[in-house]
């Protein structure tokens, strides 16, 4: 049975999957949701001997139901190849007292490769399945890791330009110069002067503007979203919750139908996320551990039913979590909300209109799967510092807070449920963070010195997507204010040739 996606926000609107993913964001600002989550077929002991390409078409066939086993099967296989420094696309690796879900060791060094690597192919097999003429300009805006990796999938690809906004103080100096040295005669990277939740105010503005998409249509352009507020990103997310499971059952460490928790860093909230669609779909989990930084949100979330962005905004070592407006959350309150679009709307109407909103008692019962908690910068710098003495193992600022976390959750619980860790970067992309909290010596050196010490320390080889960027020029320089994002978008599209710097 064909898998239709309605909006969180009107009950009248609906799409194929193939049309959601084309549209990225409904109407009203509102997301996709499939309207029943379909469940795993088989045994997981099944799974357990597939490889990672055919568990993601086990569980992307399930979704996808518009795509043809021809089509879905290239666009998984054309995404998941040489592309990755590992024929199992994602490592498990135990350290400490928990698993560690390596989801780095794609071409950007980020998880967001993990969807990204995928995407550009679902959204040109969908417009072909659609008979779409206009060319696709992909809207995005990036705390960090989402930009650089959507740039690296959509450069040069035919039918599609790439429109990037970042904070321009706001991301890692690695984050910063992957996105600003990228090739490519259809990629644009602007930073704004203003913080990541700007950046995507002003997107999902701009997706919810009739009239500029009049605009854009009669110059022969429509747009659609990377971001992880579209369904075709956090699709191909599921799949490696299950696939960890499955690698665990292989691995003998389980036992088919044993339970695990999964700890996740969290800011967007889709990562996570596709961590509860898969328990959804049936998958044995016990706690989706949703791991903060200092901007906290989620954290008081969890504990008060109450979502406030009301607060200062805070500038951390884990630069992909500084978010105070998490869009997934938006999926899980349209489900909590009994699937009801006009309540999940008037939820979002309150935190547009007055910067938060407090879920029913009701409602708070459906999160029973989430445990929340938060790092802050000294405890997320202790645990890299005391993970590296017990192990050698070298993690990330944003593995780091769920590491840290993960530790609070067994201290206040007990539970001894077999963890994985979801490791969403490599510790190279946060080097000088990272460099600090394991030899703060060192500090005075250039990030690439520091670089090369992180290899020293780790063994680690240095990726090729750090040392291709120790010389690249860069190729992208604009910068605007938050209130000029729209006439950027023009610009790059040759509506307008006015420039902001």
């Amino acid at each position: 049975m064909d898998l239709i996606y309605r909006s969180t926000r009107d009950k009248n609107e609906t799409a194929t999957a193939s049309e959601a993913i084309l549209r990225g964001l409904a109407g009203q600002g509102g997301l996709y949701v499939p309207d029943r989550i379909p469940k795993l077929e088989g045994s997981l002991t099944r799974l357990s001997k597939m490889s990672y390409q055919e568990i993601a078409y086990e569980v992307m066939k399930l979704y996808l139901t518009d795509f043809t086993e021809d089509e879905l099967r290239y666009c998984i296989d054309s995404a998941y190849d040489e592309k990755f420094d590992t024929p199992s696309i994602a490592e498990l690796v135990k350290k400490d007292n928990a698993w560690y879900l390596e989801l780095f060791h794609g071409a950007t060094i980020a998880f967001k490769d993990m969807a990204l690597s995928i995407l550009p192919y679902l959204l040109t097999t969908s417009a072909k399945k659609n008979n779409i003429s206009n060319e696709i300009v992909i809207l995005t805006a990036t705390s960090g890791d989402t930009g650089k990796a959507a740039l690296a999938g959509f450069a040069d690809v035919e039918g599609t330009s790439i429109i990037v906004f970042y904070p321009k103080d706001g991301v890692s100096p690695i984050q910063e110069r992957q996105m600003v040295t990228q090739r490519g005669d259809n990629t644009h990277v602007i930073g704004i002067r203003g913080n990541f939740d700007d950046a995507q105010t002003g997107v999902k503005k701009m997706f919810s503007d009739p009239e500029l998409a009049r605009e854009l249509d009669a110059a022969g352009y429509q747009f659609s979203s990377a971001n992880s507020i579209n369904i075709g990103r956090l699709v191909p997310q599921i799949v490696y919750y299950v696939y960890t499971y499955a690698n665990l059952l292989s691995r003998g460490e389980i036992k088919e139908g044993e339970r695990i928790n999964f700890v996740v860093p969290t800011g967007n909230f889709g990562n996570i996320l596709a961590a509860w669609y898969a328990k959804k779909m049936g998958l044995p989990v016990a706690k989706l551990i949703c791991a903060s930084n200092e901007n906290k949100v989620l954290f008081d979330f969890f504990r008060t039913g109450c979502y406030d962005r009301n607060r200062k905004f805070i500038l951390t070592s884990s630069p992909s979590m500084d978010i105070l407006i998490s869009s997934n959350l938006e999926r899980l309150i349209y489900e909590a909300a009994g699937r009801d679009a006009e309540k999940n709307l008037a939820f979002m109407k309150q935190l547009s209109d007055q910067g938060s909103y407090t879920v029913t008692e009701e409602m708070k019962e459906a999160f029973s799967d989430f445990y929340g908690n938060y790092a802050s910068e000294e405890e997320t710098a202790d645990r890299i510092r005391d993970l590296y003495e017990k192990t050698g193992y070298i993690i990330d600022t944003h593995t780091a807070v769920a590491s840290a976390v993960y530790n609070k959750y067994l201290e206040e619980t007990g539970d001894t449920t077999r963890t994985v860790i979801a490791s969403t970067a490599s510790p190279y992309k946060f080097t000088r963070s990272v460099m600090q909290a394991v030899e703060p010596s060192l500090s005075g050196q250039s990030d690439f010195e520091l670089v090369d010490q992180l290899y020293r320390l780790s063994g680690v080889k240095i990726p090729a997507a750090i040392e291709d960027i120790r010389t690249a020029p860069v190729l992208h320089d604009t910068v605007c204010d938050k209130e000029d994002m729209c006439s950027e978008v023009k610009r790059a599209c040759g509506i307008i040739d006015t420039i902001h710097v």
